[in-house]
């Protein structure tokens, strides 16, 4: 879904002159046709990628490659079908390594130009280089300037030959949405994105955690199971819409979350500065950019191992709110 909400500000802004179709998901389709229910749509095959409650998850991820492979291209030859039947002149790719094609100008979007991935990193980068190479050029949803720059290392381009563009951090957010904000208000605001299992596992180590205190929090849950827990302090939204979640945003104090690059991006337009990462087990992209904001921007962060075996101890420890 983070690739989906940095997309919004782009569509708007080439909607003006030019005509779009979207492609979309199962997952993902009921936010482009809400968001803008006036355009074209495509479906494309989901990548699908599932995480594990034990494996970490540059490693599950690895196993599925010859899986994701026959996906990248079952989309490039669907993309040849779609570009004939609309008459398309270029293609813009988030992250969707089958989506270019020789007749169009061909864009890829993506801050990791340099992945990091424990021991695997060699060959993920071999790999990443040679889909890159195939796309006209690369935009990165970051600043140009290394000293304000959000993804630190992973969008160095040093080692890529094709012409990369800083097009600054995308958001479905504005720097002027901070300043009309409804009024939402709690002292934590817990934002649970990701694949599963692990969304689960960290909604039901943060509930355990927080149920007790005397603050109001509010779960930003990203999921349409039913709560399994309830507690008088601790109020839930599944899929907020846009306006509240950016409100939600606004006026928490502190704001708990993994160390996505959609959603960091999300904070950082809207000027959070309180934050607490909880970087995805294994998820070495989340767990370098954890470490990066603890160093650049005073984010702090936990790892979900402290949190399985200190439980509460650990998060109000690094808490400094008196409220809690």
């Amino acid at each position: 879904m983070g690739h989906a909400t940095r997309s919004v500000p782009l569509i708007k802004q080439l909607a003006v002159s030019n005509k779009i179709i979207i492609g979309i998901t199962a997952v993902n389709g009921w936010f482009f046709k809400q968001r803008f229910p006036e355009m074209i749509f495509e479906t494309l095959p989901a990548y699908g990628v599932k995480y594990s409650s034990f494996l970490p998850a540059w490693l599950k991820v690895a196993l599925q490659w010859p899986r994701i492979k026959r996906v990248v291209r079952q989309e490039n030859a669907l993309l040849a079908e779609i570009i004939a039947r609309h008459g398309i002149d270029v293609v813009i790719s988030d992250s969707r390594y089958g989506l270019y094609n020789a007749s169009v100008f061909s864009v890829f979007i993506t801050h990791q130009l340099k992945l990091r991935l424990a021991g695997f990193s060699f060959f993920a980068n071999k790999q990443n280089r040679k889909y890159l190479h195939r796309f006209d050029e690369i935009w990165v949803p970051d600043y140009e300037d290394k000293r304000k720059r959000l993804s630190g290392a992973l969008s160095e381009a040093t080692s890529i030959s094709k012409t990369v563009k800083f097009i600054g951090p995308q958001s479905q957010f504005s720097v002027a949405d901070k300043k009309n904000a409804e009024v939402q208000h709690a002292d934590i605001l817990v934002i649970l994105s990701g694949v599963e299992p692990q969304r689960s596992i960290l909604e039901k180590l943060l509930f355990s955690s927080l149920r007790n205190s005397e603050a109001e929090i509010i779960f930003v849950r990203g999921s349409d199971k039913r709560a399994e827990n309830s507690s008088e302090n601790i109020g839930y939204f599944d899929f907020p819409s846009p306006e509240i979640l950016r409100s939600l945003i606004v006026n928490a104090k502190t704001v708990i979350c993994r160390g996505g690059y959609s959603t960091l991006m999300d904070l950082h337009l809207l000027e959070k500065k309180d934050l607490i990462l909880i970087p995805t087990p294994g998820q070495t992209e989340q767990e370098y950019l954890a470490d990066y904001w603890k160093k650049n921007f005073g984010a702090r962060v936990i790892r979900q191992s402290q949190l399985e075996t200190l439980g509460k101890e650990v998060l109000f420890k690094t808490h400094s709110h008196p409220v809690l």
